[in-house]
């Protein structure tokens, strides 16, 4: 899977990984329902993190179509409502 973070880049993904970032991003959207800014802050740039540790960098002149699309780590809470499913910003 190939995953962009706005404003980073591309990182392909092992499908594997869906389920350790969906974790995160369960966590993230609860905190959002909450209103929770401090603790979105930390799950969103923990997720990112987990996302930029586990995936391999594609070349920065690779433009291969994103599968997912993920904010960038300033993203405010109400630019990430927008990105939002109905199950998150990872599907599943």
């Amino acid at each position: 899977m190939i995953v962009r973070i706005m404003g980073e880049g591309q990182v392909r993904l092992a499908d594997s990984h869906l389920t350790e970032l969906n974790k995160l991003d369960d966590v993230l959207l609860q905190e959002m329902e909450k209103g929770d800014g401090p603790g979105f802050r930390r799950t969103l740039e923990a997720l990112l993190a987990k996302v930029r540790e586990l995936g391999a960098p594609l070349p920065d002149d690779s433009l291969e179509p994103s599968e997912l699309i993920l904010p960038s780590q300033d993203a405010t809470l109400e630019e990430v409502r927008d990105l939002l499913r109905d199950d998150g910003l990872i599907p599943g």
